[in-house]
C-alpha cells in the first residue's frame, strides 16, 4: 500500500532550516512511510493530530487525510512541544482543503 505524504510550506520552512544530516534521517522515515506504510514508532496526540518522535527529542506533526494521504504540519524539539503542537493544531485547520 502506497502512502502520499504532502508537505505544507510551515513543513519546509522548518526543514529547510535543519542540518543535512537532519534532513536525510527525516527523509529516510518518511520515504518507509511512504513505501511500505511503516510509521514505526508514531504517537496519536488526538483531534486528528500525530506526532513522529526520535531519541533526539525531535518531532515531525502529521495528520492523515483519508486513508492515504499524510500531512506534514510542522516540526520541533521536545523542548517546545505545547507551542509546536498548538501550531500543527492550527494548521489542520488551515489546510482542511486536502480532504479527498
Amino acid at each position: 500500500m502506497l502512502i502520499k505524504v504532502i508537505a505544507t510550506p510551515d513543513y519546509e520552512n522548518w526543514f529547510e532550516n535543519l542540518r543535512i544530516k537532519e534532513q536525510v534521517q527525516i527523509d529516510a522515515r518518511i520515504a518507509r512511510i511512504e513505501t511500505y506504510a511503516h510509521f514505526g514508532d508514531a504517537k496519536d496526540l488526538g483531534d486528528g493530530l500525530a506526532e513522529l518522535p526520535w531519541k533526539n527529542g525531535r518531532r515531525v506533526y502529521f495528520t492523515k487525510v483519508g486513508n492515504v494521504v499524510i500531512l506534514l504540519l510542522y516540526g520541533g524539539m521536545k523542548n517546545a512541544p505545547k507551542k509546536d503542537i498548538k501550531k500543527a493544531r492550527l494548521l489542520i485547520q488551515k489546510y482542511a482543503q486536502f480532504e479527498d
